[in-house]
């Protein structure tokens, strides 16, 4: 029987650009196309049931990038998917439709790292002041 990240890797092997294993419960993912993570999330959840835990967001200084942790609860195992954003056009496209809890989170990543989640039905302010200065991300390095 396959594991779920040998099944990842037969579904998506032409999509990943690398797989780092830090231990038998914790892998990341590089996706090389941002946008592909719609497909993977959808399949991680409704073909191998795993959860979606939360989305982080970096600014790494050369580039920006959001980390879609999920998780087996099976075995304890979390799976992060690691998708690279250009700094000088920071879009994605939402999961929001495919995982309701992840509203808030691209809210916050929004807000604080200024990436613009395509097909998100409500970006708007969630932390910052109603007052913050429009277009300033407090996480951003070049800000």
């Amino acid at each position: 029987m396959m594991n779920k990240l040998e099944k990842i890797k037969q579904e998506f092997n032409d999509r990943i650009e690398n797989v780092y294993i830090h231990n038998e419960r914790r892998v990341y993912v590089d996706l090389k196309e941002k946008n592909d993570i719609k497909e993977v999330a959808h399949y991680v959840f409704y073909d191998l049931g795993m959860r979606f835990n939360i989305a982080s967001g970096v600014d790494t200084r050369r580039h920006l990038e959001i980390l879609y942790h999920f998780s087996d609860d099976y075995n304890g195992q979390i799976i992060t998917f690691r998708v690279k954003i250009d700094k000088e056009n920071p879009e994605i496209v939402s999961i929001a439709s495919v995982f309701k809890a992840a509203e808030w989170i691209e809210r916050e990543i929004w807000e604080l790292l200024g990436v613009n989640f395509i097909g998100h039905p409500n970006l708007k302010r969630l932390l910052l002041a109603e007052d913050w200065p429009e277009g300033k991300c407090p996480l951003r390095h070049d800000e």
